[in-house]
């Protein structure tokens, strides 16, 4: 899994111990299994976030899973041009390579450990798709992509898009290195990530080695989301077990104990985690296809300024030819 890595944990910032008198440990309050789908054109996905109820995940939307998957030549597939309003896209790129452009003038390539984090806000076109290098070739692929609301106040700020490389990723370790932690975006125990968020949360990603245990501070304001990217491993302090494709959704308290197995499957040498939470909007939220708003008068809109061009407009450059 090549997502931004050290030689030497050790040499890294480290988590503090924790009291154990007085720290509180948060439950597992529900476990969920991804369901397949398929995005785009057509590339497999796992939906994160199936069959959990929307107030349990706020402000979060959807996360996608793509991959790990081998790509033969000529099979890597990406999304055609298409609108968003009204929160925030961000694909974190863990193997592989895909560019981004979007109608407000961002856009690059992503590789290994890279995030894009695009604000929709009041509206945007963009298309994502897999250099030509990668479909002549083929290739290992995998990353996530989650949608973050926008509260109503801001639900119509200005597009934006953030182009982070890994190598700027917040990166610390446990109290004995157990375990690489890769904070994205937020805080975990004062070491930030260098995503700028509009909704207050914390996005990070961790590798922990076999048989380690990982006792994370989390803000007790925030929920709190654990996905198995890939291993085996146990979240908790009741020690639920838990593999790949495997959501766990927290109940409150200021810590999470994440565990992983002392034996793994070769394939997946390390137990590899996406955890996220944020500070809930609690607002309503009415989400069809590519827009998430607050009420239906409100998708029916953005259906409309779509429609009408007001969403943006393809670059000249990208317009299929017609002769």
């Amino acid at each position: 899994m090549p997502a931004i890595t050290v030689d030497d944990v050790l040499v890294l910032p480290r988590l503090p111990e924790l009291d154990p008198a007085g720290t509180v440990h948060r439950p597992v309050r529900r476990l969920a299994t991804a369901q397949h789908g398929f995005e785009g054109e057509g590339f497999p996905v796992r939906r994160a976030f199936a069959g959990v109820p929307m107030p349990e995940l706020d402000p979060f939307v959807h996360m996608d899973h793509v991959g790990k998957v081998e790509q033969a030549p000529g099979e890597p597939m990406g999304t055609p041009w298409h609108p968003h309003r009204g929160f925030e896209t961000v694909t974190y790129l863990i193997d592989g390579a895909i560019e981004h452009q979007d109608s407000n003038g961002g856009g690059g390539q992503l590789s290994d450990g890279d995030t894009q984090w695009m604000t929709a806000g009041a509206g945007i076109l963009h298309i994502e798709q897999p250099p030509e290098r990668l479909v002549m070739s083929g290739g290992t692929f995998h990353g996530v992509q989650l949608w973050v609301n926008l509260p109503r106040a801001k639900k119509m700020s200005p597009p934006r898009y953030q182009d982070i490389r890994g190598k700027h990723t917040g990166l610390l370790t446990t109290p004995d290195g157990g375990a690489l932690i890769r904070v994205i975006a937020g805080d975990i125990a004062g070491h930030s990530g260098p995503g700028v968020t509009h909704t207050p949360i914390t996005v990070a990603h961790l590798t922990v080695e076999p048989g380690a245990q990982v006792d994370l501070p989390w803000n007790p304001a925030y929920n709190a989301l654990v996905y198995v990217l890939a291993g085996h491993g146990t979240l908790g302090s009741d020690a639920h077990s838990i593999q790949e494709g495997r959501l766990a959704v927290f109940g409150a308290g200021d810590a999470l104990r994440l565990t992983a197995d002392r034996v793994q499957e070769s394939r997946s040498p390390k137990l590899e985690l996406f955890v996220l939470g944020g500070l809930p909007i609690r607002e309503p939220v009415v989400q069809y296809g590519p827009f998430v708003m607050n009420t239906p008068e409100e998708v029916q809109q953005a259906f409309e300024d779509y429609q009408a061009g007001r969403l943006g407009v393809i670059p000249a450059r990208h317009l299929p030819h017609t002769s």
